[in-house]
């Protein structure tokens, strides 16, 4: 074979017999319609989250306490016979619950597995919506922070994780900023406390189930698949609930005072919640939702104050941040959460170099503010309060004292 030919052979120049025309190697086409297709900053789906978690919950507050619509095992029930017709929707039309195909699922393992499982989530959501009637929103996220140390309980006695002291030391300062807050509580009630208290426990346990289910590789499942399993047999249970407990009492009147309108956007609003951390949990990692759940906690306690004007104490600001440090570094640990702190720092001094005059008006508006709160806590209250019994109190009392000089004179 000659040297040509052997050129030829190899591919490097091309066939002077060849008919058809050459494919190119690239197709310019292609990309540039890869080129020119838009993709989502992950700061969108953080936003979303927050914005539909803060929602939910300041939703369900304001139809149980402020429209007075005291039925909340109905209202579980409702977001969940949402959940359940939306799921079978989009696993019918969409591909948005194509992982359940990848799950093995039996009915022997729905039997064993996913009811023990519906059952505490029903119990879950039903004592966290009676908490609301009860305690403020602000109190409760408070409470909430306990979570991560009544899901660490909740494995060692499933035997999911192994106990461990030092881990243990870092949950108890959960614990005790949480105490501090609730010391600081000024409208602090027992039966919304135990149903809180009630909440986190059966939530732990419900996490802790999930964990050990999902240890298995047959059943990894993303939260919108989860709900696609889980939401029928929870309807099923709160309507039970319902109908022997709530069902009796609640009247049409309670329903139209509410709204059917508000009550589809409420049901909708807490499915796209769900919807919201299926793309979060995807986009993102495990650190942003950890600092995206502290970032929703205070905004809601802030929430809260502005629209309901709950009182925050300082003692309970405290004790709060206490707890959503400890919260975090029981999370994160202590070296990653230093990689970040020194990260942060440098990036602080860069932004001080980069526009020093911006950086020194940040201090100075951050540290008026704080002085101005500061004094807004401590500063003592002289004028008191309205109280219309105390002021025709003091009418008869200055009337009997006029009628007494009268008839001394």
């Amino acid at each position: 074979m000659s040297a040509e030919e052997k050129t030829r052979v190899s591919g490097d120049v091309p066939r002077a017999d060849s008919k058809g025309p050459m494919l190119p190697i690239v197709n310019p086409q292609a990309e540039k319609q890869m080129a020119q297709k838009p993709t989502v900053h992950p700061v969108l789906y953080v936003v979303v989250w927050i914005a539909l978690s803060s929602s939910v919950i300041l939703f369900n507050k304001w139809i149980l306490d402020t429209l007075n619509f005291r039925f909340p095992v109905i209202l579980t029930t409702y977001h969940l016979t949402f959940a359940t017709i939306m799921t079978q929707i989009l696993a019918r039309w969409t591909h948005l619950l194509d992982g359940r195909k990848t799950v093995k699922m039996t009915s022997r393992v729905y039997v064993r597995a996913i009811v023990p499982i519906g059952i505490f989530f029903s119990l879950s959501l039903i004592c966290g919506n009676l908490t609301y009637l009860y305690l403020s929103v602000a109190f409760i996220q408070m409470l909430k922070a306990t979570t991560p140390v009544a899901v660490l309980l909740a494995g060692w006695s499933l035997g999911v994780s192994t106990p461990n002291l030092r881990v243990f030391l870092n949950v108890s300062v959960i614990v005790v900023g949480v105490i501090i807050a609730s010391i600081g509580e000024i409208k602090f009630i027992w039966i919304g406390v135990i149903f809180q208290i009630g909440g986190v426990i059966f939530e732990a346990l419900r996490l802790t189930m999930v964990q050990r289910l999902l240890s298995s590789a047959d059943f990894k499942m993303d939260p919108l698949v989860s709900l696609y399993y889980f939401a029928p047999i929870c309807a099923v249970m709160n309507f039970v609930v319902a109908a022997a407990w709530e069902i009796p009492r609640c009247t049409m009147d309670d329903v139209y005072n509410v709204g059917l309108f508000t009550f589809f956007l409420n049901g909708l609003c807490a499915f796209l919640l769900n919807v919201s951390v299926v793309f979060l949990i995807g986009k993102t990692s495990s650190l942003v939702l950890t600092l995206c759940g502290v970032l929703k906690d205070v905004m809601l306690v802030i929430a809260s104050m502005m629209i309901w004007g709950t009182e925050v104490t300082a003692l309970q600001f405290f004790g709060y941040s206490i707890a959503l440090g400890g919260m975090v570094y029981y999370k994160l640990g202590y070296e990653q959460l230093k990689g970040y702190v020194g990260e942060a720092g440098r990036q602080w001094a860069d932004f001080g170099q980069r526009k020093p005059i911006l950086r020194k008006l940040s201090i100075i508006v951050f540290s008026v503010f704080s002085f101005v709160w500061i004094l807004s806590q401590m500063a003592p209250t002289y004028a008191p309060e309205y109280d219309p019994q105390r002021l025709v109190n003091s009418m008869h009392g200055i009337s009997d004292k006029m009628g007494t000089d009268r008839f001394r004179l």
